[in-house]
């Protein structure tokens, strides 16, 4: 076998597992003092206002194009869920009263008379 202090594949090991070992006691001196606290809290205290101020925009923007915010749609989804409940609700209690009383339920196409007009043709109608 080769020896391993000629074998550049091993001396190259060696050196990146000593890089690894020297960045990690390096960025854990670094992360427990309290600077990096501090600038990490400022860090993200800027993104929550960053992202707080392009909120505002975007608010901003979709109302001067007439559009809808999220939160407006977000509104608009929920009463429409309610409202399709609520008539649920309606429904059931129309086909429970129809089956107490004894008339056909849900018939539509029974109260209403036969189509007797036929449509245009495509070809040949009325100008």
């Amino acid at each position: 076998m080769a020896d391993k202090s000629n074998d550049p594949v091993a001396m190259w090991q060696n050196m990146i597992g000593e890089m690894e070992k020297g960045f990690n006691s390096f960025a854990n001196q670094a992360m427990s003092s309290p600077e990096f606290s501090k600038v990490m809290n400022q860090v993200g205290g800027v993104t929550a206002g960053a992202q707080k101020q392009l909120g505002e925009m975007m608010e901003k923007y979709l109302v001067s194009m007439n559009l809808p915010s999220r939160v407006q749609m977000i509104g608009m989804a929920e009463r429409l869920q309610s409202i399709e409940g609520q008539l649920n609700e309606i429904k059931a209690m129309l086909t429970q009263m129809g089956k107490a009383s004894g008339v056909p339920v849900g018939g539509a196409s029974t109260s209403m008379p036969p189509r007797t007009k036929r449509p245009p043709s495509a070809e040949g109608g009325p100008k």
